[in-house]
């Protein structure tokens, strides 16, 4: 289930008479003999889960794989850049998950309120959380609620069709924009408003988003780290793609790339840091030129303040150094950094999910090896965790794999010959008038966004982006 933070409207997908689940791909239920597993999330940590499942128990399981969301796939379709199609066809994998006989996808479904924890602890046998980390960290400074302030989370979730995100006010026509972190979201970003419309047509973008990124005003981006370049997050290979934009150059201030004894240290030692600072090197030589656009990478400096009346006007930023402990602290002298839009770009954190324990300093669900703990640092039965809401935001999407099939060995120790009768799923959601959206469904909005591609002759799919769009490619009309 997407964590994003604005709740589902029952006008966006209201209950119909019945929970839509007898009938229609994976419609079946397994008999009283399988172990019977909800997974809530359908971003990879939840379908890796669910795969574990069937692959540790020869298919003698049955998995509902729940999403607040009509659209499975979390992160891989809203969070992978419109760009990088071969990290996006990791869905190829993950749908034949959810093709699997033991295997049942239900969409529309929001934990919390169309169903509870209790709910599910008593319909099924286990409980996997998997909702990932989807919300923004905060830089906790002056001015940062301005209009004209947007955490990358939500501009990402924009320009990736992400429903809620639909109605964004992002206002692309100031010629200088700040994106403040140095990790590979905010590289995605800084890539994507630096591109042209005609080099994003190809791409799945909403019609909507490609017609204001193709009306942009952005001339200059800044992206900003409060450390060195040796301490920068982005890999070297989502960096070079930066450097090969046709339409933009990239500037990297010469004394940035002075490395300290510590940072020059960790540069000889990890092939990674050294990648890294081998290619700023190389730009930090090229002289200014006269394309389009210009992508200026800054170092050293901390955002103290978003300036502006009714909107951001500028960025007051403290120039920064490593003390002797190797932390970063500021050295009292400022600048200020003229911008009409600034991203915020420093990191994702997961949101509590309704009656499930949350650790509020790691935003983790306290955990042992997948197994829930409780306030005595005990595990709850039947409760288990994987994914970013198990470790924190971490690893690649097959970082998941691993930590998925970890859960379930933990899982399948635990309640091994515990299957029995349970309450109805179906049963409970037709008592609510909770119409889950099945796989059927979902093809139903895959097929209309590669027929909206053909329609507008742009590449293999275009997304639909608002929650009226999606439920109408599926429902009857």
């Amino acid at each position: 289930m997407s964590a994003a933070r604005a709740p589902k409207r029952k006008d966006q997908f209201p209950g119909d008479e019945d929970s839509g689940l007898s009938s229609g791909h994976n419609g079946g239920v397994a008999d009283a003999s399988s172990l019977r597993v909800a997974v809530i999330g359908s971003g990879p940590a939840g379908i890796y889960a669910a795969e574990a499942l069937v692959k540790q128990t020869d298919g003698n399981v049955h998995v509902d794989v729940f999403d607040r969301l009509p659209t499975p796939y979390g992160l891989v379709r809203y969070g992978v850049a419109p760009d990088h199609t071969s990290i996006k066809s990791i869905a190829r994998y993950l749908q034949r998950v959810l093709e699997q006989p033991a295997v049942r996808f239900l969409g529309g479904v929001e934990f919390g309120a169309d169903v509870t924890r209790d709910d599910l602890l008593a319909c099924y046998d286990a409980v996997i959380y998997a909702t990932g980390a989807m919300v923004d960290r905060h830089l906790g400074i002056p001015g940062e609620d301005l209009p004209g302030s947007v955490a990358a989370t939500d501009f990402v979730n924009w320009y990736c069709g992400h429903p809620d995100a639909a109605g964004l006010d992002v206002d692309l026509s100031a010629d200088s924009v700040a994106v403040i972190g140095v990790g590979n979201v905010a590289v995605d970003v800084v890539r994507v408003l630096a591109k042209s419309a005609d080099e994003l047509r190809a791409t799945d973008v909403p019609d909507a988003v490609l017609t204001l990124l193709g009306g942009s005003g952005v001339r200059r981006i800044h992206m900003i780290g409060r450390r060195g370049p040796a301490q920068a997050k982005f890999t070297t290979k989502e960096l070079r793609e930066l450097g090969a934009l046709p339409h933009a150059e990239v500037h990297v201030h010469a004394e940035d790339m002075e490395l300290d004894p510590a940072s020059a240290a960790l540069a000889e030692s990890d092939r990674h840091v050294r990648g890294n600072v081998a290619v700023m090197r190389e730009w930090a030589g090229r002289p200014v030129g006269d394309l389009p656009r210009r992508l200026d990478l800054r170092f050293w400096l901390r955002p103290v303040e978003i300036l502006g009346t009714d909107r951001v006007e500028a960025l007051r930023l403290e120039h920064t150094t490593l003390n002797e402990e190797g932390r970063v602290v500021g050295t009292g002298t400022y600048e200020t950094l003229p911008v009409g839009l600034v991203l915020r770009s420093v990191g994702y954190q997961s949101v509590p999910l309704p009656g499930v324990p949350f650790d509020p300093l790691a935003y983790v669900v306290p955990n042992d090896g997948g197994r829930v703990l409780g306030e005595d640092d005990r595990p709850l039965p039947g409760e288990y965790v994987t994914g970013w809401i198990k470790r924190g935001p971490t690893g690649v999407i097959g970082t998941n794999k691993a930590d998925a099939a970890e859960t379930v060995r933990a899982l399948l120790a635990d309640l091994t010959g515990r299957a029995r009768e349970r309450p109805s799923i179906e049963a409970l959601l037709e008592s609510r008038r909770v119409r889950a959206v099945t796989y059927d469904d979902w093809l139903g909005i895959d097929a209309g966004e590669i027929a909206l591609a053909r329609t507008l002759e742009r590449g293999e799919r275009v997304k639909l982006a608002g929650w009226e769009d999606l439920r109408n490619a599926y429902r009857p009309h």
